[in-house]
């Protein structure tokens, strides 16, 4: 069933077309130099595609289908486009020698075919994806709420920056971000879908970061769907900012810390997926041969979407829409590039 397009009451863009591109710009640069010096990070080169069968390619939620193609004199395995560089960023450190303390980041680009269409949601996909090297006394929420509380430092100040560029788009976001597991969340909504706690949460708090994905709660249900090779369920989590031109929260980030040979193997035999362990990625990390890692990508769409204060992340990114998505879009006056 098609995911019906928000088209709010009354709504015209702030910013032109030109203008909106340059907007892009200045933010793409800012957040990135303020991600990379609140997290240590440098900049690396990332894989447009990968070899399919070594494990390195995000799964996301498991049944998404990977684009996949081959090439005329690579005849040994098929191609897969990237879904995120969730697990490549870890062979990245350990092949490139990074050490406790140190990170890379990327221009993360990818293609996926399955995903459903909206204001948030388009098959392509850029982001942020960046990954440090921690010790396993690291491996705690203490860990991950700080680097969080980074994260979000650099987007208010992003917000800030351009507030002084354009001063129409005025700053909405808290000045705190409120922290809540999804225990937590469903014990305090249990009469609300997942979906409808995120919102409702978001919106009393305005940004928040919800804890602990992957796992079924009390209830019997998950809040969300998690890959098992990558995060740790228990010490990951997704940023979320209330947005109040879609009346709905918006998720800018998903983070956490990296899988141990423990964790994965636990994870691995919850979700069923027992027979990935002979694939090389999930091998090098049974094996110890992968650094402890915490990671994460940020939306940069949707980032410039929420700081535009744009109604589809088609005004701040080039897509393909179906007819349904770009015939709503012109009714109500948004602009897709």
């Amino acid at each position: 069933m098609r995911k019906p397009i928000f088209i709010p009451k009354v709504y015209k863009s702030i910013l032109d077309v030109i203008e909106t591109e340059k907007a892009i710009k200045k933010i793409k640069d800012h957040f990135e130099r303020g991600l990379a010096d609140a997290l240590n990070l440098t900049r690396i080169s990332a894989p447009l595609m990968l070899r399919a069968g070594q494990g390195i390619n995000d799964d996301l939620n498991g049944v998404e289908r990977m684009v996949t193609f081959d090439a005329i004199d690579i005849s040994n395995s098929p191609i897969e486009i990237v879904q995120s560089l969730a697990k490549w960023k870890r062979v990245a450190l350990a092949r490139y020698g990074f050490t406790i303390g140190e990170g890379i980041y990327t221009d993360m680009n990818a293609i996926r075919r399955d995903e459903e269409l909206d204001n948030l949601h388009s098959i392509y996909v850029d982001q942020w994806d960046w990954e440090k090297v921690i010790t396993m006394k690291q491996r705690n929420v203490r860990t991950l709420k700080k680097e969080v509380h980074k994260i979000y430092q650099a987007l208010k100040n992003t917000e800030n920056y351009l507030y002084k560029l354009f001063p129409s788009l005025v700053p909405i976001l808290p000045e705190e971000i409120y922290f809540i597991t999804t225990q937590e969340l469903e014990n305090r909504f249990p009469e609300l879908t997942p979906k409808q706690r995120e919102d409702r949460i978001a919106k009393e708090f305005g940004a928040v970061f919800i804890m602990q994905i992957g796992e079924r709660l009390d209830s019997g249900e998950k809040h969300d769907g998690r890959s098992p090779d990558y995060d740790d369920w228990s010490l990951n989590g997704d940023i979320l900012l209330w947005y109040p031109i879609l009346e709905r929260a918006v998720e800018v980030s998903s983070m956490g810390i990296r899988v141990d040979e423990k964790s994965l193997l636990k994870q691995l035999k919850l979700a069923n997926a027992e027979h990935r362990m002979t694939l090389d990625f999930h091998q090098s990390v049974l094996n110890k041969e992968l650094p402890l890692t915490i990671g994460g990508g940020i939306g940069q769409s949707r980032l410039c979407m929420f700081l535009l204060k744009k109604a589809h992340i088609g005004e701040v990114q080039v897509s393909v829409w179906n007819d349904h998505i770009i015939k709503e879009c012109k009714k109500g006056n948004i602009t897709l590039l």
